[in-house]
């Protein structure tokens, strides 16, 4: 069976998929179902086969699928794939609930069939030197998270700023974490549209004293993506605009006075983490082994941000 992909919707951010797939040489085809963008994919990609129903891209003779659907498509299509016999990769959020993403995960363990989340922040090279940093104890032990992912945004009608902006950031966290969250609550704010969260605090906490805060906005005057993880020995900060890591030797001291052994930039770098992430599905793909963003973390984050939609109405 032929190990390269069809990418199944090529809109918004499929597009980038197909882009980066094709450059890898590892695109077979291409399913979309909008006459225009066929027509526009067939002037950029005249050597790659088109289909305007993802039900045809299920017949063709290719190991894996890559879903770029809206996401209240992402269930059936990964479930027709996974009973078609193809590895999948999904976009995020995986699905919209976890029942289906539970679901999802126990076809592809049944079936023996990759099952990967594009939770594209695990893929930066400056997360996956934070990980290994953090492991290493380069901070002592990992006490708190905070992540802020903030600016004046394009606002949804539909899914809350949780849902649109943090999936990411909470993949991220899990990872750091190592483990799912004990408790989770979460406050939001609601000031240009009823019902719908334009500015969220998501705060969890883990075994071992660990905690977690994420704080989401589309209504703010600043652009900030940062994370900060705080340990007993040092701080990190991850500036994902300027995509280095910042090592802070501080802290408090037993007698309560302050530590400022200066700050250091350890990491730095411009890899795109598109191209990682593509590439990381396509040796699973080849390899037979599970991704770093497998059917289990998109789960979680699934379930987490189900929960905490479940807070913000009540």
């Amino acid at each position: 069976m032929n190990e390269n992909v069809i990418v199944i919707g090529a809109g918004h951010w499929g597009k980038n998929l197909v882009r980066t797939f094709y450059e890898l040489g590892a695109l077979a085809g291409v399913a979309e179902a909008s006459p225009a963008l066929r027509t526009e994919l067939s002037g950029k990609y005249p050597d790659i086969r088109l289909y305007d129903d993802h039900r045809e891209a299920l017949q063709a003779d290719v190991q894996a699928l890559v879903i770029a659907t809206p996401a209240p498509t992402h269930y059936p299509i990964a479930l027709e794939a996974l009973q078609a016999g193809k590895d999948v990769f999904i976009e995020k959020p995986m699905t919209l609930s976890s029942a289906e993403a539970e679901h999802l995960v126990q076809l592809a363990d049944e079936r023996s069939r990759i099952l990967m989340v594009g939770h594209l922040l695990l893929y930066q090279p400056a997360v996956e030197e934070l990980k290994r940093l953090i492991d290493a104890g380069a901070i002592g032990e990992l006490k708190s998270i905070h992540q802020e992912r903030l600016k004046l945004g394009r606002v949804r009608s539909v899914e809350n700023v949780l849902w649109s902006f943090g999936v990411h950031d909470l993949a991220v966290i899990l990872r750091l974490a190592g483990r799912a969250p004990e408790e989770i609550q979460v406050v939001g704010h609601r000031i240009i549209q009823n019902g719908i969260e334009d500015d969220v605090y998501l705060h969890l906490r883990f075994a071992n004293d660990l905690t977690a805060h994420l704080h989401t906005s589309w209504l703010w005057p600043e652009l900030r993506r940062r994370l900060t993880v705080i340990g007993t020995a040092g701080m990190i900060v991850f500036d994902e605009e300027r995509q280095v890591l910042i090592h802070h030797r501080k802290g408090i001291n037993p007698d309560l006075s302050n530590r400022d052994e200066g700050e250091t930039i350890v990491f730095q770098s411009s890899e795109p983490p598109l191209t990682r992430e593509c590439l990381h599905f396509l040796e699973c793909v080849r390899d037979r082994r599970q991704p770093v963003s497998d059917g289990r973390n998109g789960l979680e984050v699934v379930r987490i941000l189900e929960l905490a939609s479940r807070q913000l109405q009540a």
